[in-house]
């Protein structure tokens, strides 16, 4: 699962994106709220934290035109205001939760798994998992049948993208902007250096999915 963070406080944005990561999260954060909406609309994002007071554009402001543009991400907004009026603004603007500062990491940590549940991803904290493979998104380990191997972080989030999307083609691009980022220099040669890793676990594991290669259109995991 991907996570944006965007919050002007930076040692608290590093704090939390250390957390996230230890959790196997990929997350991106960014400092201002125009820079937020700008990574928000990219869509590549399952969950985004948003901080009410930001530079530039403020949290509300960048919900405002999320919501206006169709995206439909979840968003918990942070605030250092516990007001009731605060948490009604933001609701009312477009925000799925809440979180007043100080928060509890564990807490936060929890409001992100349930909205990824109520947005309908496949978010699963232990495994996930297509015909006969079992990927541990914790461990970041694949397994099939008794045999099992693990997996870099990038081919795991590869492989967790690949079972959440298995009835659909995913694109080279669509598979950067998820694992890299919009912004980011990743090429088609990454994509392709990930889909090899992968094809040659499944095959050390002895599994019967594959991954597909539609030409000049993108990759597909079925259960062969």
């Amino acid at each position: 699962m991907r996570i944006l963070i965007v919050e002007d406080e930076i040692p608290l944005a590093e704090a939390l994106t250390q957390i996230l990561k230890r959790q196997n999260y990929t997350v991106d954060s960014v400092y201002n709220g125009e820079d937020g909406l700008d990574y928000a609309m990219s869509n590549i994002y399952d969950v985004i934290v948003l901080d009410l007071m930001l530079p530039k554009m403020n949290g509300l402001e960048v919900i405002k035109n999320m919501r206006a543009a169709g995206s439909e991400t979840p968003v918990i907004m942070l605030t250092a205001k516990g007001e009731i009026s605060d948490k009604v603004r933001g609701l009312d603007s477009g925000a799925d939760d809440y979180l007043a500062k100080p928060f509890n990491t564990e807490e936060l940590l929890a409001r992100i798994r349930a909205l990824g549940r109520r947005r309908g991803e496949v978010v699963v904290p232990d495994a996930m998992g297509l015909g006969d493979i079992a990927l541990d998104t914790r461990s970041l380990s694949l397994s099939c049948g008794a045999a099992e191997v693990k997996l870099t972080r990038k081919e795991s989030e590869l492989l967790e993208y690949l079972i959440a999307n298995h009835n659909s083609v995913l694109s080279k691009d669509m598979i950067i902007e998820k694992l890299w980022g919009f912004d980011s220099e990743a090429e088609a040669n990454h994509v392709e250096v990930y889909i090899s890793f992968l094809r040659k676990k499944l095959k050390y594991v002895g599994s019967k999915a594959v991954i597909n290669t539609i030409r000049g259109v993108g990759y597909s995991l079925a259960e062969e």
